[in-house]
């Protein structure tokens, strides 16, 4: 207390400090509508777009800015248990806990391994375009094609690999107090570490966009959903193996009606 029992002014970074979660959780939650709303306008804009007469950099760029705001907005609300596990351990350890740097370096790393993760899909889109036809909605055509997608998503859901990515998904306190790294460089890998277990978690079922429709907001908001509630429910695990076989009994009878 200073003299004359007045208290010191309290500056607007202390302040917020002591509300951290609630502000982390507010600036998600703004990023997520941002993400969806730029991914809707993205849209919007690439069913005007011909293709075949815009450039091939221009038209590759849209895509990318297209399928990196619907990851973000797709993923960042389930990413939330993670991202405020480490703001905690952050301000409790990390010599630089009064820096806000550490925790967006962290979250920078989730979003370049989305970033990566949509380079991968619009290159695998501008490949297949010219032999693969989609829809307005960049929806597959082919049942037969379609139907491999859900299969292969069921199959996925069934796999070791994404129990065990699942599990570091569910438990992100225990991930990151044994990996933690102190600084702003470890803060980034360590969210690159992180967010590759969350890739491995949704990377099959964030290609059933091609099935429902990559621009369909019924279908980008219902894997959203899913997503988050295989990671924040306690029965997440069991959740994945009842959609897993629900997806391989919808592809193999989607194949089946065509065969």
């Amino acid at each position: 207390m200073s003299a004359g029992g007045l208290r010191p002014p309290v500056s607007l970074l202390e302040h917020a400090a002591k509300f951290e979660r609630w502000v982390v959780l507010a600036a998600l939650t703004v990023a997520a509508a941002a993400g969806l709303y730029v991914t809707l306008w993205l849209g919007d804009a690439m069913m005007i777009v011909d293709p075949d007469e815009a450039s091939y950099a221009s038209y590759a760029a849209l895509l990318f800015l297209m399928w990196w705001s619907m990851m973000m907005a797709m993923m960042l609300p389930s990413a939330a248990p993670a991202i405020l596990c480490f703001a905690a351990i952050r301000k409790k350890f990390d010599n630089n806990n009064t820096k806000p740097v550490t925790l967006l370096a962290f979250v920078a790393g989730y979003l370049s391994i989305w970033g990566g993760f949509s380079v991968a899909a619009v290159t695998l889109q501008l490949v297949a375009r010219p032999y693969l036809a989609m829809s307005m909605m960049m929806a597959t055509t082919n049942t037969v094609i379609g139907g491999g997608l859900l299969v292969l998503a069921g199959l996925y859901q069934l796999s070791p690999l994404k129990t065990a990515c699942l599990s570091k998904c569910q438990t992100p306190l225990f991930y990151l107090a044994r990996n933690w790294r102190e600084g702003r460089m470890g803060a980034f890998k360590l969210g690159l570490s992180h967010g590759l277990y969350c890739l491995g978690c949704c990377w099959v079922l964030m290609a059933l966009l091609f099935y429902g429709g990559v621009m369909e907001l019924r279908w980008i908001v219902g894997l959203a959903i899913y997503v988050a509630a295989e990671k924040l429910l306690p029965l997440g695990s069991n959740l994945a193996r009842i959609a897993g076989l629900i997806l391989v009994g919808w592809g193999a009878w989607s194949i089946y009606l065509v065969a």
